[in-house]
């Protein structure tokens, strides 16, 4: 039989196919008279639990000075790392250098029943006498004969895909029904939820109680993973990189500034301009989506000079105020102090740049609880969004998605709400908006009445009553005109 000759690409696809895979991180260790070595490696899976002993195996690079030591001492013992072990995982990766050069200084060891060291504290540990071993390409394949398992009592395992490191996310099952009062699910990015969500929650409070909150922060990845396995129902976040799976409202523009310690010479400008910035130290806040987002804005002026990168915003502010670097960033706290009560300087960009937005996101085609929908109308009278501006921005005419559902109700081909699970919260009490397309079938120029503040006028301007009968409103944020005999929205 004639072997086809190999796709050059293959490897390489090969390569990136098995990078979309999620593994453990293990540390894999030996032993005994050919002394003690140990590696990171990700290629590591049961075998067979049955039989005289339990059996693994794990994969090790021949070229790895472990993988001879493996063989001659006959055993090994693979450390399962916990999600705040990644220190270990560098180290005995050659990422990372310990003082002494020794790598198992990083952290402490007891031995297990062969002689292999255990990490004191992993995830889990099997403790295993080398059954077989064969050479398969570049990698040795160890199968161990299990003699000792350590189990913690806790946590979770440390996880690599895509080339970084991350940790599991429970994706809780769909419910059929929710209860009339359901939790609260919200996420928001950990650079602006400290400033934005606690005043939202008071006012939601005030407005109808007590409320049950379970609150995520974290950054863009991990909320959107949230948002899509169903752990949390809204999530404030970038209009970045959303997907079409998403659905999203935009509350407000984030426009970029630099962050310069006080006495910093760029601090007596109006505003700075990136070309002054790009030779000077960079203090990165290397979080996703804004680490791209801020570096790809010197794109016409050259590589900014980064300096040092924290993954923390107030770490970024801390940073800066004791005149490490400059920084940029979109949100700006009421403080003009860091943590330690260093003074810090904002001043605008100069360049005209692509301004990002925040919005508030949820998964398409979803029904929210009742609570969600009275924190999602909460937010558009704290931001002062209108109604229509929200459903026209969510459910653009030319999609023609007259399914498309947001925040409880579904929009017809005009744009009127048609959907009786529509709820708005005013004053405490529930409106339930039906247009005249579920009454009578058919759409017909039509005002809702006007709610607290977002009130809508016809024509006829500031008339208390319109021709067409329809209330007026005395206090008007917007004014939307309809064409008679239209039916829609101009």
């Amino acid at each position: 039989m004639e072997v086809a000759a190999q796709d050059p690409d293959i490897r390489g696809l090969f390569l990136q196919g098995m990078a979309c895979a999620a593994n453990t991180v293990n540390v894999v260790t030996t032993d005994g008279t050919a002394g003690r070595a140990g590696v990171t490696v990700s290629a590591m899976a049961s075998v067979s639990a049955d039989g005289d002993a339990p059996t693994m195996l794990v994969c090790v690079h021949h070229l790895a000075a472990a993988a001879q030591i493996i063989l001659e001492n006959g055993c090994f013992c693979t450390n399962i790392l916990r999600d705040d072990q990644s220190f270990i995982s560098d180290t005995f990766a050659g990422r990372l250098q310990t003082q002494d050069g020794d790598k198992f200084s990083c952290v402490d060891w007891t031995p297990m029943k062969t002689g292999a060291p255990r990490v004191r504290d992993p995830l889990t540990a099997f403790d295993c006498l080398v059954k077989s071993s064969e050479r398969v390409g570049t990698h040795y394949v160890f199968i161990g004969e299990v003699q000792d398992i350590f189990v913690a009592t806790g946590g979770s395992p440390l996880i690599f895909a895509n080339r970084m490191y991350g940790s599991p996310v429970t994706i809780s099952p769909p419910r059929k029904q929710r209860a009339e009062h359901d939790t609260l699910k919200i996420g928001s990015l950990h650079t602006f939820g400290p400033y934005l969500l606690p005043s939202i929650i008071r006012k939601l409070e005030d407005e109808v109680g007590p409320i049950d909150l379970d609150l995520h922060e974290g950054d863009q990845r991990h909320l959107l993973e949230l948002l899509r396995a169903g752990t949390i129902d809204l999530a404030f976040v970038y209009d970045l990189d959303l997907g079409s799976d998403v659905t999203a409202l935009t509350v407000s523009e984030l426009p970029t500034y630099v962050l310069l310690p006080e006495n910093d010479p760029l601090a007596h400008n109006a505003s700075v301009a990136l070309a002054d910035l790009v030779d000077r130290p960079m203090v990165l806040l290397d979080a996703s989506p804004s680490r791209d987002y801020f570096l790809s804005m010197f794109a016409s002026v050259g590589d900014p000079h980064v300096a040092y990168r924290a993954g923390s915003f107030e770490m970024v502010r801390g940073m800066v105020a004791h005149g490490l670097g400059y920084s940029l960033l979109a949100t700006k706290p009421a403080s003009a102090m860091s943590y330690d009560g260093k003074a810090l300087v904002t001043r605008p960009l100069a360049d005209t740049v692509e301004t990002t937005s925040l919005v508030l996101s949820q998964r398409r085609n979803v029904q929210l609880s009742k609570s969600t929908e009275a924190f999602v109308w909460h937010c558009m009278q704290i931001f002062g969004l209108d109604m229509d501006c929200a459903l026209a921005e969510t459910h653009p005419r030319s999609t023609g998605a007259e399914n498309d559902i947001f925040i409880g109700g579904t929009v017809c081909r005009d744009r009127h709400v048609r959907c009786g699970s529509l709820i708005i919260v005013t004053g405490g009490r529930r409106q339930v908006r039906l247009c005249s397309r579920r009454r009578r079938g058919g759409c017909q120029p039509e005002h809702h009445r006007p709610a607290t503040g977002n009130a809508r006028a016809c024509t006829d301007g500031n008339r208390r009553q319109c021709r067409t009968g329809h209330r007026g409103a005395a206090k008007l944020q917007r004014l939307h005109r309809i064409s008679p005999g239209a039916g829609r929205r101009q």
